[in-house]
């Protein structure tokens, strides 16, 4: 019997970033849609050379942006394949996706088991469900759909299907936030402490998804973070520490394509937060862990029932999983230093590691009181001491040093940028600032321009119960260019109550 002829199509480079998800863009009036029946959002399997294949989301194109026998990938796509233009690929129906079956099991009550929720992340990592299969999957898990049991199942499996480290040393510590708190940038402080007192402290990062900054963000404006899995561990060898993007070394892939998603559908559970944050910490090797919960109305952790119940789950499913988790609630009334995107964010880090006068104080206490609560993971530092060992290593310049190495083993050392545009929004009244808006603030920040132009963002000139005069400066807009300067004024003129401000 002959072998069938599958269909082939020339690839043609358009640039389409579509983020993590993998599409295929091919005419409508293609041959192959006609006589395979693809229509627009289905799911086709992509190989080149017969021998690696991707699963992609089809878009088609009605124009002649592509010729006939031409077909495109997002860039996403691109990686996935490891394909070059010109290369010849086949298109065909998937095999049918039985780790589905389960996710429709658990709309209807049932329990995954740890060998189905192997399946469904290892497909989501291939790149077999689409996005609406994806928010299917979340949408199951929401609320109090998980058990404990099922959230460590979880946790595992995202752990399993990435990298992993494995350091020499018994104790590898790590320092994570659950978010919330624009200018949280305390890890860049904690990170070069800890390193410098001689524990090893393997941190990856985020980048921003729907914030003003994340820690990889403002990381990169004072040295690279796109680290590949062998230098990261090259830098940690050498410096006890390093402060590096996720993203880059693989460690929980599925984590990065569930919270793509969970982001867009606004979809925020216990269970998944819990995997989210293990998974990649576990990955990095790590086997002691502080999380920081910020508590307060316009964090991600609104009030101390939701912190205790969250905090229950984080240091449970850790144990289960063998590792140790501490979990530290703080005040998440208002941002954490005075800069809020990337390169704000930067110098006020370089502010508190040089003990230059001005510093955000409330910024350096809060990542002492962190660092010395990491310290004391270590056998050689008696409980309640830790924030000692930690301040006298920030005072005596170690830390500066620390950092400054870290950023050389990573590839060197640079200046952040500064906005060319700035302007300042004054107090209407006098009096006390009784709120500050963490979710707006951010939100100002990110119309300003941040993350993607690393100097834009905002700069607070007051926080929480410091008196103000009329016409004092609250903060001031930083942009690149004049019309994301005036697109983040009209939002600020039209929410002036970001600052609220009471009569004394």
């Amino acid at each position: 019997m002959a072998n069938e002829v599958k269909p082939q199509l020339k690839l043609k480079r358009l640039g389409i970033d579509t983020y993590r998800e993998a599409v295929i863009y091919m005419r409508s009036d293609c041959y192959i849609c006609e006589s395979e029946g693809f229509e627009a959002q289905a799911r086709i399997k992509v190989s080149i050379k017969d021998d690696y294949f991707i699963i992609a989301t089809l878009n088609t194109i009605s124009d002649s942006i592509l010729n006939p026998g031409e077909v495109s990938l997002s860039e996403y796509a691109w990686e996935l394949l490891g394909a070059q233009e010109g290369d010849i690929i086949t298109v065909s129906h998937p095999e049918p996706l039985e780790s589905f079956s389960y996710v429709r099991g658990k709309i209807f009550g049932k329990t995954f088991t740890s060998n189905q929720l192997n399946e469904i992340i290892r497909d989501v990592v291939a790149g077999r469900y689409s996005d609406i299969l994806i928010s299917s999957f979340l949408t199951a898990c929401a609320g109090d759909h998980l058990s404990q049991a099922e959230i460590a199942m979880l946790t595992e499996s995202m752990t399993n299907v990435g990298g992993r480290i494995v350091w020499p040393n018994k104790l590898i510590v790590d320092k994570h936030c659950v978010g919330g708190l624009p200018g949280n940038r305390t890890s860049l402080i904690v990170v070069p402490i800890v390193a410098a007192y001689g524990l090893t402290i393997p941190k990856t990062s985020s980048r921003a998804i729907t914030s003003s900054a994340g820690t990889a963000d403002t990381m990169e404006t004072l040295a690279p973070v796109d680290l590949s899995f062998t230098d990261m561990q090259k830098v940690v060898e050498r410096e006890n520490g390093c402060i590096v993007w996720g993203g880059s070394v693989s460690l929980s892939p599925a984590d990065d394509i569930l919270i793509r998603v969970e982001k867009a559908i606004d979809l925020d559970s216990e269970g998944q937060l819990v995997a989210s944050v293990l998974s990649k910490k576990i990955s990095a090797g790590s086997n002691h862990i502080l999380i920081d919960m910020p508590i307060g109305d316009t964090a991600k952790v609104r009030s101390e029932e939701q912190g205790s119940i969250l905090k229950q789950y984080l240091e449970n499913v850790g144990k289960k999983l063998g590792i140790k988790v501490k979990v530290l609630f703080t005040d998440g009334s208002q941002p954490v230093g005075r800069g809020i995107g990337p390169a704000l964010e930067a110098y006020d880090v370089l502010s508190v590691l040089q003990g230059k006068k001005g510093a955000p104080s409330y910024f350096r206490e809060r990542s002492l009181e962190l660092a010395g609560r990491v310290l004391e993971f270590s056998s050689d530092v008696k409980s309640g001491t830790g924030k000692m060992i930690a301040q006298k290593i920030l005072d005596s310049g170690e830390a500066w040093k620390k950092f400054q190495s870290i950023c050389d083993a990573q590839g060197g050392m640079r200046e952040p940028p500064i906005a060319e545009f700035t302007y300042p929004v004054l107090a209407k009244r006098k009096g006390i600032v009784k709120a500050i808006d963490n979710r707006r603030i951010a939100r100002l920040a990110k119309l300003a321009g941040a993350p993607q132009n690393k100097a834009a963002g905002v700069y607070l000139q007051i926080a929480l119960h410091i008196e103000v005069e009329e016409d004092q400066p609250l903060f001031t807009i930083h942009a690149e260019s004049k019309g994301e300067l005036n697109y983040a004024l009209d939002y600020a003129n039209a929410n002036i109550d970001i600052i609220t401000i009471e009569e004394k």
